[in-house]
């Protein structure tokens, strides 16, 4: 009888109310419990209470609210942003506290200038200990509760002795925090040479792997210096249009196929993904471009009779001329696959 009744409150009980804030250096997302009537539709600074202590943070979706509930639920988040993937930015969230008020958004003003002197203090005790270490940002909770170091190294680094020491200068608990090249730039980037913030500090919250292959298919210079990014590894714009550069690929034939055309057979030299024309050379040895709307494959590079539905029109070309299924183990081996972060996380209670 108790169980039922219990059920019947649960059941009953009004629906609690959360608000999505994205809050921290690394632009995590979190839902956060309130009992506001009405959400504001200007942007928003609001305090939180997190797992890390008191944050300030902004609203996201401002537009999205009735009655100060969010229109979507939380499953709409997370297939948003595919939890389950590595450096899903969706937190446990926490308890929203108040609207940020003028001395709130004075009292940050003032900790982000305090939080370069304690940027230098850092950087000169790693110097004095001579740690392999490169310092990226800095990151104060709000409530004083606790110091974030980002930092890059090559290596693991024993840093114990270092968060003592700094855990004994600034008064307050100290974490070391090991992130990678990609998310190095998310905290520290700017602009990069397209005249852009960097994407991966902009909007973007998963990054995702970009490999080789996807800069062969799209005929891009492989010249490092210009496909690589403010990280030091593969761009991630390469990822955007690589879906449809693959997609108009499938319909080229694969070079050194025997073709039928208007203008007569011959063998495919080559093919434009973009344009999707495809350069024949004829018998005569008369070279011409047809639309692959023209084509019909009758032998396939092997001297074999081509059947509809084989594979051969979706392999992939490449710029140097050979077929990209002579790239494959070297593409799984120039993979650039994000680093794991916080592989390094260490507190002084």
């Amino acid at each position: 009888m108790n169980d039922i009744n219990e059920q019947q409150k649960h059941k009953h009980s009004p629906a609690e109310k959360k608000m999505i804030v994205r809050y921290g250096k690394c632009g995590l997302v979190g839902w956060f419990t309130h009992d506001e009537k009405n959400m504001p539709k200007a942007q928003s600074k609001v305090m939180i209470k997190t797992e890390r202590g008191l944050e300030i943070g902004e609203v996201v979706g401002r537009f999205c609210y009735k009655a100060g509930v969010f229109k979507k639920n939380e499953q709409s988040l997370i297939d948003y942003y595919e939890q389950g993937t590595e450096g899903c930015p969706v937190t446990t969230g926490g308890r929203f506290v108040r609207y940020a008020t003028e001395q709130d958004l004075s009292e940050e003003r003032h900790i982000n200038i305090g939080a370069k002197d304690e940027l230098k203090k850092c950087q000169q005790a790693i110097q004095e200990m001579n740690l392999p270490i490169k310092l990226i940002d800095i990151e104060h909770v709000f409530g004083g509760e606790r110091i974030i170091f980002y930092f890059t190294s090559e290596v693991r680094v024993d840093f114990r002795d270092l968060v003592k020491r700094l855990a004994k200068e600034f008064k307050t608990r100290i974490e070391m925090r090991q992130v990678g090249s990609r998310d190095a730039a998310k905290i520290a980037a700017d602009v990069e040479v397209c005249g852009q913030v960097c994407c991966c500090q902009r909007y973007l919250k998963i990054l995702m792997p970009v490999n080789m292959k996807m800069a062969k298919l799209q005929k891009a210079t492989l010249d490092p210096s210009k496909i690589s990014g403010y990280c030091g590894r593969l761009k991630c714009c390469l990822r955007y249009e690589d879906h449809t550069y693959r997609d108009l690929n499938r319909r080229l034939p694969k070079r050194r196929c025997r073709v039928r055309t208007p203008q007569g057979e011959g063998i495919v030299i080559d093919a434009q993904v973009l344009t999707q024309l495809v350069s024949i050379k004829a018998d005569d040895g008369t070279v011409f471009a047809v639309s692959v709307e023209e084509i019909e494959i009758l032998l396939q590079p092997d001297g074999r009779p081509f059947v509809k539905g084989s594979k051969t029109p979706g392999q992939e070309n490449c710029s140097c001329g050979r077929d990209a299924g002579d790239y494959d183990e070297q593409d799984a081996a120039e993979e650039d696959t994000p680093e794991q972060d916080g592989e390094q996380d260490k507190q002084e209670q």
